[in-house]
């Protein structure tokens, strides 16, 4: 059966997940993940794409951006894919593939949908039964949405900008949302859209894009 086409469309939110080979972990240690995400900022602004969230969990990545141009997110994986291997070959001194082939994504529709895939995304340790609390976990881009700590690697989407005036309004109203945790409806919708490669949205958005 032919793969599907992955849809990509200029400046248009975009949830990219990228998984250890036979889902084996992909990072071992502190450095790792600090590695990781000073090479995702680099890349990112060296490829176009603005980083809104993430969760690094043990065996796999979530990312949810915008990129500015329609290859500008196959770049920035590619190049940081690439990188991240060699440093993890070189330092555990092993050898082969990391990554589990190609990337999946989900083109998002902006509304309510790109809030509610930012929550899936850093909710993904509490689902996991790692932490209780989104802000329990050091490796996720909810302390900075959620909690104000400073990272440049984050580009706010307009939609989060628009939940208040000031960062701690916008702070503020983003934790209200994480008092109600998705629905198992929702939950399925996001994690079919990204594995099939499929748009997330209404019924209107999906046809228009696909």
């Amino acid at each position: 059966m032919p793969r599907r086409s992955r849809i990509i469309v200029p400046n248009i939110p975009l949830h990219v997940i990228q998984r250890g080979n036979n889902r084996q972990a992909c990072f071992y240690a502190s450095e790792d993940y600090q590695f990781y995400l000073e090479w995702l900022q680099e890349y990112a602004g060296s490829t176009g794409c603005l980083v809104h969230a993430y969760v690094l969990m043990t065996n796999h990545v979530h990312l949810l951006l915008t990129p500015e141009k329609s290859e500008s997110a196959g770049n920035l994986m590619k190049r940081l894919g690439q990188r991240y291997v060699q440093y993890i070959n070189r330092t555990y001194k092993r050898s082969g593939t990391l990554w589990e082939g190609r990337f999946r994504s989900s083109i998002i529709q902006q509304d309510e949908y790109l809030l509610k895939c930012q929550r899936y995304i850093e909710l993904n340790p509490v689902r996991a039964g790692i932490v209780k609390h989104p802000g329990e976990y050091r490796w996720s881009s909810y302390l900075v949405n959620g909690q104000g700590k400073s990272d440049d690697l984050l580009s706010p989407h307009s939609l989060y900008q628009a939940l208040g005036r000031t960062a701690s309004e916008r702070q503020n109203a983003y934790r209200e949302l994480f008092r109600y945790e998705l629905e198992p409806g929702e939950i399925d919708e996001i994690r079919k859209a990204t594995n099939g490669n499929f748009a997330l949205g209404n019924s209107r958005f999906k046809q228009e894009i696909e």
